[in-house]
């Protein structure tokens, strides 16, 4: 256990990682209570807010397991209004810690996305102590507690594992509705790195389940036996592959050999969740690395088997779509924010899109057949899907600048980017948004004339 903070001075991140905090109490709550939005409203609560944070604290003991002790101060980076969660809860009697991704970002240095709290006290508690909240979730109860900006606290009451029965060999979990305690809370996670929780009061990280050697060796490991934890949540084998690119982590030999093992249980996954860990993949900024290692571990043939056979039958010094994937990638850090999803779902299956469609007389329909199997198979949205199909299809003529009066609809923008991400990838000259034409120019720019109303003859009548 380590004595000082100094230790491990290498995990602290930058002073400045978050920015300042937005106007509090401006979101509508629900359950009857009271809305914040005027000015006068908002002073009310803050003073309320500041009578329930003098409380005297009560400290309840932990109860269960010790965790290994880490004294690290994270208080400067961490945001103002989690914080101000974590104490009232505390003041109030309860346990309550930050935790997950939150934990994990801030010791590699990362600005976290968001804050999530842990706590002992149940949802109807957590709402009575916060006005600004509302309690969310039909099959599993939490609490969201609302500031400007909409900003989100989440809220939750620690879990814990649900018990399998004796000699059931189906490890799927379909029930993940039960109370428990802090350290039950923490050994329920998938990896390590994400069972880490910070405890505001004292300035220390608790770990329960290895996860801070894990930081310091920067690798991904599952809580307990990857087989089995695979095999409970297939979708943790691209949680697993979504770390290791995001945070530039190694996975061990262990979870390696068992997600290849288990990469066939994907299958049994809800179809949303595949697509949405899909996407997220894509949006993370190191997609060229996800979708390497879903290729070499053999998910690709899982999740997207058409995908999975171009590529294999493509020569060796074949490399456009993984120069794709760095332009996307790199496109999403110098923006700080993901591209639009169709055009990630579209840069990531046009290779094979195209191939389909060259020499069909309808590109559409072929698009469509090529697509069908992969949106039964991952649920693609239809806001997805059909935008992809008409996209890919005229994507030849928009490169060749001929795009006509597409170039009037809404997805002419997402197809332009397409189509200059793969110029960019090609080093080839960006394609350009086309001039309008001369009659169009000068149709624009004449003043409207009033069309006259022809006259019926009597011969007509």
């Amino acid at each position: 256990m380590l004595e000082t903070a100094s230790e491990y001075w290498f995990f602290m991140p930058p002073s400045s990682s978050y920015p300042e905090r937005g106007a509090e109490g401006s979101a509508s709550i629900d359950g009857g209570s009271r809305e914040l939005d005027d000015a006068e409203g908002a002073e009310r609560a803050a003073r309320d807010d500041a009578d329930r944070d003098d409380a005297p604290p009560l400290l309840p003991p932990r109860s269960g397991p010790e965790p290994i002790i880490y004294p690290i101060d994270l208080e400067d980076s961490i945001d103002p209004d989690a914080a101000k969660v974590v104490r009232r809860l505390v003041r109030h009697g309860y346990e309550g810690y930050l935790v997950g991704g939150c934990v994990r970002d801030l010791l590699v240095g990362r600005p976290p996305k968001d804050f999530d709290v842990a706590t002992s006290a149940r949802p109807d508690d957590v709402r009575r102590l916060f006005r600004n909240s509302r309690v969310i979730g039909r099959r599993f109860r939490l609490v969201h507690v609302l500031y400007g900006g909409g900003k989100v606290i989440e809220t939750a009451t620690f879990r814990r594992a649900p018990e399998q029965e004796q000699g059931d060999d189906d490890l799927l979990i379909r029930n993940d509705n039960v109370f428990g305690e802090a350290h039950q809370d923490a050994a329920r996670r998938d990896f390590t790195i994400n069972g880490l929780f910070y405890d505001l009061e004292h300035r220390v990280v608790l770990d329960w389940v290895g996860g801070m050697p894990d930081i310091e060796r920067r690798t991904v490991h599952t809580i307990g036996d990857p087989s089995v934890r695979f095999r409970e949540d297939p979708v943790r084998i691209l949680r697993a592959i979504k770390f290791c690119a995001r945070l530039d982590f190694g996975v061990s030999a262990e979870v390696y050999d068992a997600m290849v093992e288990c990469r066939t249980a994907l299958a049994r996954a809800a179809k949303p969740r595949l697509f949405e860990e899909l996407l997220r993949l894509m949006r993370s900024g190191a997609c060229h690395r996800a979708l390497w290692l879903c290729w070499e571990t053999g998910l690709l043939d899982v999740l997207l088997p058409e995908l999975s056979t171009f590529l294999a039958d493509q020569p060796e010094e074949e490399d456009t779509l993984w120069r794709v994937l760095d332009e996307v990638d790199q496109r999403t850090k110098e923006r700080h924010a993901p591209l639009d999803d169709v055009v990630l779902i579209a840069v990531l299956l046009l290779e094979p899109l195209r191939e389909a469609c060259n020499g069909a007389r309808d590109r559409v329909e072929a698009a469509y057949k090529f697509l069908e199997a992969i949106v039964d198979r991952l649920n693609v949205p239809r806001r997805i899907a059909e935008p992809v199909r008409r996209v890919v299809a005229l994507l030849p003529r928009i490169e060749a600048g001929r795009a006509g009066r597409f170039t009037r609809t809404g997805l002419y923008p997402i197809a332009l980017e397409i189509a200059s991400i793969y110029a960019a990838a090609r080093g080839q000259e960006p394609v350009d948004a086309p001039p309008p034409s001369g009659t169009a120019a000068a149709t624009a720019d004449a003043p409207t004339k009033r069309r006259r109303r022809r006259r019926r003859s009597r011969a007509d009548a």
